[in-house]
């Protein structure tokens, strides 16, 4: 299906160009969202007739995005999730979640603006990338732990899923003759 773009779309073209795309991408995200028209005589020179205004508000658009990544940049937002000794999640920290933290602390984000392809499941530091207009995109850090103590040990540095977090023992101290005696298996074999 032919469309006219009334809006950048990434990967596909840029506000005006008309475009080649599969009939059910048109129909059930293009058309609805409003980011594109159908291809027609009729179509293109509603779009010509209403170009400075679409591009007027995709300015406005941009810029509002703009401020919001300027706030957003270089944030730490910590989220409390129960886990395990190594780190592993009980559950997962999705987009809703990322959405319902940034909410907290005064951002009004959409869960479709929140770039995450897999749930976080361990704790630790995590970039999320956030996509506020086509054109506009920041990256936020997430400091996922089991309490807010340990968020912000782990913002200094610290490790809290290696051994010497979990047990006290220094992982560079750990040999495997203190722990096998080649020495003892081998006087039992000759037996």
């Amino acid at each position: 299906m032919q469309v006219i773009l009334l809006e950048r779309v990434a990967k596909l073209g840029q506000m005006g160009e008309t475009v080649k795309v599969r009939d059910g991408f048109a129909r059930n995200f293009l058309l609805p969202q409003g980011k594109a028209l159908r291809a027609n005589e009729a179509n293109k020179k509603r779009f010509e007739a209403e170009r400075s205004t679409l591009e007027a508000r995709n300015l406005e658009r941009k810029g509002e995005a703009q401020q919001v990544a300027e706030a957003l940049e270089g944030k730490s937002f910590i989220v409390v999730r129960s886990a395990g000794e190594t780190g592993q999640l009980y559950g997962s920290v999705a987009a809703r979640d990322i959405v319902d933290v940034l909410a907290a602390e005064g951002f009004t984000i959409g869960r479709n603006q929140v770039d995450l392809n897999t749930p976080i499941k361990e704790i630790g530091l995590h970039q999320v990338v956030l996509h506020l207009h086509s054109e506009v995109e920041v990256s936020i850090e997430l400091n996922v732990a089991r309490s807010t103590e340990e968020a912000e040990r782990q913002a200094k540095g610290e490790s809290l899923t290696s051994a010497d977090a979990i047990y006290g023992v220094d992982e560079d101290a750990l040999r495997p003759e203190d722990f096998f005696d080649p020495e003892a298996d081998r006087d039992e074999d000759e037996e």
